[in-house]
C-alpha cells in the first residue's frame, strides 16, 4: 500500500508538472517603426550654371552634364533628379511635357496635390507635385522665370512603390525639395 501511494504521488506530481508548464503566449505590446533621420542643414550649392539652389549637406549631388544633377540620400536609397532647359519661346511646351510627366502616374496614384510656387522678387515661379499612393515618384516640381530657364525635379526611390513604407522618408526628401525649389535663384 505504501508503494502504491507512493506511485500516485510521482504520478500527481507528473502529471501537474506536464500541465503546469505550458508556454502562455503573450502578446507583445503595439509599437511602430522608428526611422530617426538627421536635422537638415543646408548649404549654397554653387556651380556654372545658370542657377544656384541649397541642397541638404547629408545629400550627394552629382553633375550629369549640361546643367543636370542627382542629389542623392544612400541612406534613404532615393535620388532627387533635377534636369535644366533653357526657354527658347518654348514655354508652352515645357510647362505641357513637365505637367505631363506628373499626370502619367495617376494610374498608381490615389490623388495628386499642386501647390503653386511664385517668389516675385527672385523671378522663380513653379509648381510643387505631391503624388500620394503606390506610384513610381511621389515628388516632382518645376521652377521657371519663364523667359530664359526651366528647371524640372522628381525623386525617385530604389525600392518597390510602396507609399506606407517610403512615406518617413519621402516626407523628409519633400522638404528638402521644398527648400530647393525656395532657395533656387537665378544667375543673371
Amino acid at each position: 500500500m505504501f508503494k502504491k501511494n507512493i506511485v500516485l504521488i510521482l504520478l500527481f506530481t507528473f502529471a501537474i508538472s506536464v500541465i503546469s508548464c505550458k508556454n502562455e503566449t503573450i502578446p507583445k505590446p503595439a509599437s511602430y517603426l522608428r526611422l530617426d533621420y538627421p536635422i537638415a542643414e543646408y548649404k549654397n550649392y554653387e556651380n556654372d550654371c545658370h542657377y544656384t539652389f541649397d541642397i541638404n549637406s547629408n545629400a550627394i549631388i552629382t553633375e550629369k552634364g549640361d546643367c543636370n544633377f542627382e542629389i542623392t540620400y544612400p541612406k534613404m536609397k532615393a535620388t532627387i533628379y533635377l534636369s535644366y532647359k533653357p526657354v527658347n519661346n518654348n514655354i508652352k511646351l515645357l510647362l505641357q511635357d513637365a505637367q505631363k510627366l506628373t499626370y502619367e502616374h495617376v494610374i498608381k496614384a490615389d490623388d495628386i496635390l499642386e501647390q503653386p510656387y511664385i517668389n516675385i522678387e527672385k523671378r522663380v515661379f513653379g509648381m510643387f507635385y505631391q503624388v500620394n499612393g503606390n506610384a513610381a515618384t511621389n515628388t516632382q516640381f518645376y521652377v521657371t522665370d519663364s523667359t530664359k530657364n526651366f528647371v524640372t525635379g522628381s525623386v525617385y526611390f530604389y525600392a518597390k512603390p510602396n507609399f506606407d513604407s517610403i512615406m518617413p522618408a519621402a516626407s523628409y526628401i519633400k522638404n528638402d525639395v521644398q527648400n530647393l525649389m525656395e532657395s533656387l535663384k537665378w544667375k543673371k
